[in-house]
């Protein structure tokens, strides 16, 4: 005889859906002696008033009822949230029958019987449609407590996002007052350089905090907030120029981000500074493309007076140094296309 798997105080209440009083009576005997309580039910309408009452564990439906069949009632059964596991009851040679309450729901079927197999057979089914409850249910309260977990983390992580944009905001407010009150141009220079690198790499961290998305960074998004500052702060009268942006829609690792940011800013700079004359309006783009299926094109033009690579800095040579290193950590060299009119940097990089 199997018997139920249960704690000395605990009865696992079973709801028996069958028109059939006698059979009722006989599968209520058999089962009590086996540790379950049944609850007998003569049509579905009892059925569900029974079943709202609460503290059922496990069905036993019936196929053939009085007006009904069990299968008109499985689908809102199952329809319910958390719903017990439903064995259906069939006649011998009703396989697709069975079938059909398989697919409909049910966990698990039996071939009505009156012998102490049946019961012991059908004793086992409700243990296994039991188990199978508390396996969804530890893994619907598993997945919830990875849930608040993964939320919790990504709040703090954007929290911390949150206070590196403030902190870098208030060093590049600090270097700009350094800036305002310093007459050397050279130096001004400098330090309007390194605000704009702490710039770039303070609206990653913005981007970060801001969006849904842990460790990655949409890159169009950013390139385009990132090239509208630089503009902003760049654009006067002796450097008129405007700067466009095509990028595809990409999402990137937030250290690619941050290296690609660097060195998009330092060539944009570079060519708001160098490309034009004084007063000369001009474009400067950047445009980056796919190339092939994991890697990125990234290319900054300008139509300006070109530039040799083999001469000597315009400046300390300090960017030309950092252009390098960035590009040398993306797996990327930076070349420069002969055949364009003005100047045109290009570098390709792995996306992964």
């Amino acid at each position: 005889m199997i018997e139920p798997e249960a704690n000395a105080d605990t009865t696992i209440d079973i709801l028996y859906i069958d028109d059939d009083e006698a059979l009722g009576a006989l599968t209520r005997r058999n089962m009590e002696q086996r540790g379950y309580r049944i609850h007998l039910a003569l049509d579905g309408a009892s059925g569900f008033a029974r079943l709202a009452e609460g503290d059922i564990d496990a069905i036993l439906l019936d196929h053939f009822l009085k007006d009904e069949t069990g299968l008109d009632i499985l689908p809102c059964i199952v329809s319910m949230p958390d719903h017990p596991p439903v064995i259906y009851g069939i006649g011998s040679g009703d396989t697709s029958v069975a079938v059909a309450a398989l697919r409909a729901g049910a966990d698990d079927y039996v071939v009505k019987d009156v012998s102490d197999d049946y019961f012991d057979l059908l004793s086992a089914a409700l243990q296994q449609g039991l188990e199978r409850v508390r396996f969804r249910r530890d893994m619907m309260r598993t997945q919830e407590v990875i849930r608040q977990e993964r939320d919790r983390a990504e709040l703090l992580l954007a929290e911390v996002n949150h206070r590196i944009a403030n902190s870098l905001g208030l060093v590049g407010a600090l270097i700009r007052m350094q800036a305002s009150v310093t007459e050397d141009q050279g130096t001004i220079d400098a330090l309007q350089e390194t605000q704009m690198r702490i710039n770039a790499i303070a609206s990653v961290h913005r981007r970060l905090y801001t969006s849904h998305e842990v460790g990655t960074v949409r890159l169009d998004e950013y390139l385009d907030n990132l090239l509208q500052e630089l503009e902003a702060s760049m654009r006067n009268d002796k450097r008129p120029h405007g700067v466009a942006l095509a990028c595809e829609r990409v999402s990137l690792s937030t250290d690619k981000v941050i290296t690609l940011g660097l060195i998009v800013s330092e060539l944009v700079t570079n060519a708001f500074k160098y490309a034009y004359q004084e007063g000369e309006a001009g474009e400067v783009r950047v445009v980056v493309r796919r190339s092939g299926v994991d890697d990125l094109r990234v290319h900054v033009e300008d139509d300006g007076g070109g530039f040799d690579p083999a001469a000597a800095p315009k400046g300390t040579g300090l960017g030309s140094k950092l252009l390098g290193a960035m590009a040398s950590s993306l797996k990327a060299e930076i070349v420069y296309d002969p055949d364009h009119l003005g100047t045109r940097a290009v570098f390709i990089f792995p996306i992964d």
